[in-house]
């Protein structure tokens, strides 16, 4: 399943991801992370050092598709500010103004 403006693919099917009770709101590219981290937590009854590796993984994940939205984002501010005030790229405004005899 691929997802619309992202480069990362959906490997966690629907089926898989209800099956693991995985919440709405964490059923993103990440979600084939997710799953086994919840069960390492599950069966090491919630101990923060025991699932080290998967939480990582997991989290490094999330960080790498937050980065990649806020870089979608830049672009496209960019573009907006360039159709509202596309004559100031090519001209910029010079700091020292010329005066009258110049």
């Amino acid at each position: 399943m691929e997802v619309e403006g992202s480069s990362k693919k959906m490997i966690a099917t629907q089926e898989e991801m209800v099956e693991a009770r995985v919440p709405l709101a964490y059923r993103d590219q990440c979600a084939h992370l997710l799953i086994p981290l919840n069960k390492c937590r599950q069966s090491e009854f919630y101990l923060p050092w025991k699932c080290e590796n998967e939480r990582h993984s997991y989290e490094k994940c999330e960080y790498e598709l937050v980065m990649e939205r806020m870089l979608q984002m830049k672009k496209i501010r960019e573009e907006q500010a360039n159709l509202k005030h596309p004559q100031s790229q090519g001209a910029a405004i010079p700091l020292i103004p010329k005066t009258a005899n110049a």
